[in-house]
């Protein structure tokens, strides 16, 4: 923290990828809003219909075939640290394009700062982590966008190119592939215990910070052409919309999923963000829990800020946490 000894997570309503407008909610919002216009410029391959982390389109006339990847991302305050806050929040945005197997070229700032109330160095230090991440990512930062708003907000908007013929969807799933997780589980309710009693995870800013570039090579160099990254809507949340679009049923071997040290603990102290809450109770419907405790299926519901990516593959090193079985009574099964 800087001398100011602001808590940034003081002035939101919410923390990270928890902030998100809950999932089903959200899907009523955008429903029937996929038109494509009259004269489109080039071909839209992956948009709006199965909520896919980026949009991606081919470029004419490109040699051997190539497609821009577009995403936008932003959130409030998930850390009190300014640095760490723009740092988790370039992982963020870059992410999605690393999710469908894309590589990041260039991204611009989105900032949204209460100016009478927190002093510009702090948005400064926001910005100086963004810059850094991007840098590690190779992603020129070109500029941006700023707003005077009560609540501080930040993340990017980023494009990147994409080879059309490996591309990583959530679509394309088959049965018989197995699950790999490239991250472990807990960050939501570490940072909610952050934001709640300022008590500092060196490990979650860590894992959030980490880019998956990595995850993303590794996934299209196994031959995976199926994945999501986790975020805000839950490790479900994500996994029941890869699910239902690939038509298959996704099943969860929960004693195989990892979490960070101090999740379980947090959580069973209350530190349980309201956006998990919603993730369960969206899901829920469509899950066959059998007899996974209420703790359990909350850990795996948590809203994730920069998690890792979801593979229907296998990945070196990576844990293998189920499987993809043809469609059954219920989209997810965990066991």
């Amino acid at each position: 923290m800087t001398e100011t000894a602001k808590r940034l997570t003081q002035y939101a309503h919410g923390g990270g990828c928890a902030c998100k407008i809950p999932p089903g909610e959200l899907e009523d919002v955008v429903a029937g809003l996929n038109t494509a216009p009259a004269a489109p410029n080039t071909e839209l391959i992956v948009g709006l219909e199965t909520g896919d982390d980026a949009a991606v389109v081919r470029l004419p006339g490109s040699r051997g075939g190539l497609a821009a990847v577009a995403t936008a991302d932003f959130f409030t305050p998930v850390v009190d640290d300014p640095y760490d806050w723009g740092r988790i929040a370039a992982a963020n945005a870059l992410s999605d394009v690393y999710a469908v197997g894309g590589r990041p070229l260039v991204a611009v700032n989105l900032l949204a700062w209460p100016r009478e109330v927190l002093p510009f160095e702090l948005a400064r230090e926001v910005l100086r982590g963004g810059l850094d991440v991007a840098a590690e990512a190779g992603c020129h930062v070109g500029g941006g966008h700023s707003v005077d708003d009560p609540e501080p907000k930040y993340g990017m908007a980023v494009t990147g190119v994409a080879d059309p013929a490996a591309l990583l969807r959530n679509d394309t799933g088959k049965p018989g592939v197995p699950l790999t997780l490239t991250k472990p589980l807990g960050l939501g309710v570490l940072n909610n215990r952050h934001k709640a009693t300022g008590e500092i995870f060196e490990h979650a800013v860590a894992t959030m910070v980490e880019l998956n570039r990595d995850a993303s090579a590794a996934a299209l160099d196994a031959g995976a052409v199926c994945a999501t990254d986790v975020t805000g809507f839950g490790l479900l949340g994500h996994l029941y919309k890869m699910a239902r679009a690939s038509g298959v049923t996704a099943v969860v071997d929960a004693a195989a999923v990892p979490y960070l040290d101090g999740a379980r603990e947090s959580l069973r102290a209350g530190y349980v963000s309201g956006g998990t809450r919603r993730n369960l109770d969206w899901v829920a419907p469509h899950t066959a829990f059998g007899e996974t405790p209420e703790e359990d299926r909350l850990l795996l519901a948590d809203a994730q800020t920069s998690g890792g990516l979801l593979v229907a593959g296998e990945i070196p090193g990576a844990p293998v946490i189920g499987e993809l079985v043809p469609a059954g009574e219920h989209p997810l099964v965990v066991r």
